[in-house]
């Protein structure tokens, strides 16, 4: 997490937009063979909790239950040219969205996990726009109890947020409107949509 305070936007709605729309984070924690991290779709229970899946084989599924573990969600980035400011003394930077929620972790029940894995399909088939949404009952019983063999689901329960949402909101507007333009220029509109959706 940044330490300057104007990164910061501790508005929720935020933070579970973010969860929503990314969809996938790493997962970080200790384990007696030292630090490990773990990739995966994210759904946000929208009451305080965070689910994900895990292989069997996965390097962390062994020691997350009872453990605290770190989630990050990392957003739209994009370095920022020092040419952009059109003043001297200014150096380049990195603008970026990152979403940090730790918390402890519980190993979910073979039912929570397969509710979790429905609406992780029906939510992305969703964004799917060409053709006809997959579904989860086009599985042979036997083959879907098969996978689910192979994964375990888990729930934090997130004890803390923390964000960072470095847009420039140490800059003036005006220069901050260059960075727009130039990042912009440079194809990178998710971070400039971000700029102008939310730094006034």
């Amino acid at each position: 997490m940044h330490p300057i305070r104007a990164f910061r936007d501790e508005d929720r709605r935020l933070h579970e937009a973010l969860i929503d729309q990314i969809g996938f984070g790493m997962i970080f924690a200790q384990t007696p063979l030292g630090p490990r991290v773990a990739h995966t779709p994210l759904i946000s229970t929208g009451d305080g909790a965070l689910q994900f899946h895990l292989a069997v084989g996965n390097g962390l599924t062994q020691h997350l239950p009872g453990n605290t573990a770190l989630a990050v969600v990392n957003g739209p980035d994009a370095y920022v040219s020092a040419r952009w400011y059109g003043q001297p003394d200014q150096v380049p930077t990195w603008n970026y969205v990152a979403l940090e929620l730790e918390g402890h972790v519980r190993r979910m029940e073979e039912e929570g996990l397969s509710a979790l894995l429905q609406q992780l399909v029906d939510r992305q088939e969703a964004r799917v726009t060409e053709g006809q949404p997959w579904t989860m009952d086009k599985l042979s019983p036997a083959r879907l109890t098969g996978l689910l063999k192979g994964i375990v689901g888990f729930e934090m329960e997130i004890g803390s947020w923390r964000e960072t949402v470095k847009l420039s909101q140490n800059k003036w507007a005006a220069e901050r409107e260059r960075v727009t333009r130039g990042l912009d220029s440079a194809g990178a509109n998710g971070i400039a949509r971000l700029m102008r959706d939310l730094v006034s």
